[in-house]
């Protein structure tokens, strides 16, 4: 799976800063879809670049692999972060889940309000509560103070009332313009400075953060918050009858997964891809829910002797 991801790095990565992210994410789609089209398992994407009508590839539903008696279910985001990318910003990730057949939620491309943090979150967050209550819980369950936490969140005109309480309430903010999925994991890395992610953001990224955190005994929460009734109404052909429903991590994946990320530009969670004449470095982190192993994976790729779908 981490070569699936590293293609569909590199390729991005060749258009990174040069302000055309549509250019840079269909890069990143065009090697992904290649990888994956050489895997040697019967795919489906459940989580991908949006509806069969809006993408050409990696669209919901959408058959990948070689096929045989292995039927895997798929998450995926081929550059999370397209603005970043574009900007050469930091954080811009390749990223992919996968789980056995009918263990990712499956859910349009909507937001999703989400609450999310690391081992010690367990039975202690609740998405029901205030941002507030949340925070003085979780800073009981770690035994510090709340001005001691630190809360990521996306820079958005609609966390305006989110944003003012968290600072009302004494904890330190991290805005980030993209990139909630690196966000949610460093909730669980001891060494990062991030405590508890808040806010609403895309549920495809809300599903691939929850496969992260599963292999990392993370917590989260998470709500769907449909814009139209059009939304409404695929979710419920997608089979999902509570609307109102607030998922848990197991509801959002279940069973055993496994999740790797290539860095496309250097961030909290991964270096970027670096050129060099004749090929790249990569940058990568695999993980597996059953085991809880956690891989970092260094590669140096010759493109002169790589095969044409790697």
């Amino acid at each position: 799976m981490v070569r699936v991801t590293e293609a569909a790095a590199i390729n991005s990565a060749r258009l990174m800063g040069k302000g055309d992210g549509k250019a840079a994410d269909q890069a990143a789609v065009d090697a992904m879809r290649k990888s994956l089209s050489h895997m040697d398992f019967d795919g489906t994407v459940v989580i991908g670049e949006g509806e069969r009508d809006e993408a050409p590839m990696l669209y919901i539903g959408e058959k990948v692999g070689l096929g045989g008696s292995l039927k895997v279910d798929i998450a995926l985001d081929p550059l999370e972060g397209t603005n970043l990318c574009a900007t050469g910003a930091p954080n811009a990730l390749a990223v992919i889940a996968i789980a056995e057949k009918g263990n990712f939620l499956h859910a349009p491309d909507t937001y999703m309000n989400k609450i999310a943090t690391g081992p010690a979150g367990q039975g202690v967050i609740d998405l029901q509560k205030s941002p507030t209550e949340n925070l003085q819980a979780l800073a009981e369950a770690k035994a510090c103070r709340v001005e001691d936490l630190t809360v990521v969140i996306l820079d958005r005109s609609r966390h305006e009332d989110l944003i003012a309480e968290v600072r009302q309430s004494g904890a330190r903010i991290k805005l980030i313009s993209d990139g909630d999925v690196s966000a949610a994991i460093a909730t669980c890395d001891p060494n990062s400075d991030v405590d508890i992610l808040f806010g609403i953001g895309g549920a495809p990224e809300g599903v691939l953060a929850a496969a992260a955190l599963k292999c990392l005994g993370g917590v989260m929460q998470a709500q769907l918050r449909f814009r139209h009734q059009e939304e409404k109404d695929r979710a419920r052909k997608m089979g999902l009858e509570d609307l109102e429903k607030i998922f848990t991590l197991n509801d959002l994946a279940k069973g055993e997964v496994m999740f790797a990320a290539t860095g496309v530009t250097s961030g909290d969670l991964l270096r970027g891809v670096r050129f060099f004449p004749g090929g790249a470095h990569t940058y990568s982190i695999v993980m597996r829910s059953l085991s809880k192993t956690v891989r970092h994976v260094e590669a140096t790729h010759h493109f002169d002797s790589k095969p044409k779908y790697d």
